[in-house]
């Protein structure tokens, strides 16, 4: 098996773990990677996410940290292997995708970043949905 130092190298913050982990998804589903996951689709992959956060939830509600931790990591490895496969699809791409929730948050944290802001968390909640509707065309 070829060596893959960008894929089995151990990170050193948050960001290259990021990183390391959409190379791996996009390994698997390459040439050298693993059949089933090179079977998969974006669809596919998406479909796992539902059963990933129920086991979270499980996670959460036994307060062990290293089972929340694995069950996070779970579910985003599926959505991380979801775009991977997006991508090969010429659906979307992981980096569209993360640009766009980056822009939203902004634009939707407008008590945080914008004119106004919130002073309890059902403010926040108001202005929120007050950007969110605009963003929908709704009165």
């Amino acid at each position: 098996m070829q060596e893959l130092p960008h894929v089995r190298k151990v990170p050193e913050n948050e960001a290259d773990w990021f990183t390391t982990l959409a190379d791996l998804a996009r390994y698997l589903r390459g040439p050298e990677g693993c059949p089933w996951d090179q079977k998969q689709t974006a669809r596919s992959f998406a479909s796992y996410v539902e059963e990933e956060l129920g086991e979270l939830m499980e996670a959460f509600d036994s307060g062990d940290r290293a089972h929340i931790e694995e069950e996070f990591g779970d579910m985003l490895f599926c959505l991380i292997a979801s775009a991977a496969c997006a991508e090969g699809e010429g659906l979307f791409t992981l980096e569209g995708a993360l640009r766009r929730i980056h822009e939203k948050m902004i634009r939707r944290h407008d008590h945080v970043f914008g004119e106004t802001r919130a002073d309890s968390a059902e403010a926040a909640l108001e202005s929120w949905n007050r950007v969110k509707a605009r963003e929908r065309g709704e009165a």
